[in-house]
């Protein structure tokens, strides 16, 4: 039998993928379900089947607070980074060789390293020498030689903040690009009828606007639960376990207690917690647009 030519060309590809992505997710299933202290062995133990998983959801009260933080963490930084994306797009939306520019510098954030911006957040809010703690402290004379990592809800503020700045102008481009597809007759016809710029923008602009940002919605939600690099550079899950999300805990138990099994079983549950998200986003959102 005769193998179809694109199956030939296709066949380098899916070998690829099939090595890099579904292998390791397959490993990982099946090492969930197997009890493997890296301390102890090199070698995966013995078969110990949902222990794993029941070890999380009834006598780990570090999950839940994990759980808790991510839910404190998505909500704060999904809601400030579309509410910034979409006041910033609608500002930018006009003709001018300034706005050009600023599109142009919008994309300097988002292709800068997620951990070196945890870095770099680190060393602004240094109590000492850290120019945003300083200008913070000069604003507001209140916060003076505040030390912002060693405060839970200052922490936990610099973590959002740095996210926001990361993905608020890539987030912003692509409503430039949906408010560039409405059509600008119907948003002239409703000024020349006397609609003021809010009318303008509540009943033509948004509804069109809505599936771009529902897509927005969804993607920075798996952008924010999934995070890791910042929170390990700028707050390392602290103080505490003030900064300590999903994300993070499945690292600390994998390689900092060398737990693995618990660690993949860990995973596993991140990824359900995603996609019942995901699901629920999808539904809700699209749902209006219909």
């Amino acid at each position: 039998m005769r193998v179809p030519v694109h199956w030939v060309l296709l066949a380098p590809a899916l070998l690829f993928v099939g090595a890099m992505a579904f292998f390791p997710l397959g490993y990982s299933l099946i090492l969930s379900f197997r009890e493997w202290k890296l301390a102890k062995s090199n070698t995966a133990g013995d078969f110990v089947g949902i222990s794993n998983y029941t070890n999380l959801l009834t006598d780990d009260p570090d999950f839940f607070e994990a759980i808790q933080v991510t839910g404190i963490f998505i909500a704060a930084d999904v809601l400030i980074t579309v509410a910034v994306a979409l006041a910033g797009a609608l500002l930018l939306h006009r003709a001018g060789r300034l706005n050009s520019l600023a599109r142009t510098l919008l994309i300097l954030p988002f292709v800068m390293s997620p951990a070196l911006i945890g870095i770099s957040f680190r060393f602004f809010l240094n109590a000492e020498y850290g120019v945003l703690a300083y200008a913070v402290g000069w604003l507001v004379p209140a916060m003076k030689d505040t030390v912002w990592l060693a405060d839970s809800t200052l922490s936990m503020a610099a973590l959002v903040v740095s996210d926001v700045w990361h993905w608020a102008p890539y987030m912003m481009l692509v409503m430039l690009g949906g408010l560039a597809s409405i059509p600008g007759e119907t948003q002239e016809a409703a000024r020349i009828d006397g609609a003021s710029s809010w009318a303008v923008f509540r009943d033509i602009t948004w509804p069109q606007l809505l599936p771009v940002v529902s897509v927005i919605l969804v993607l920075k939600t798996v952008f924010a639960l999934k995070a890791f690099d910042t929170i390990y550079t700028l707050t390392n899950g602290g103080p505490g376990n003030s900064t300590k999300t999903l994300a993070y805990f499945v690292y600390e138990q994998g390689f900092n207690y060398y737990d693995m099994g618990y660690a993949a079983a860990s995973a596993y549950l991140l990824t359900a917690v995603l996609l019942v998200m995901a699901g629920f986003y999808l539904r809700l959102i699209f749902s209006k647009t219909r």
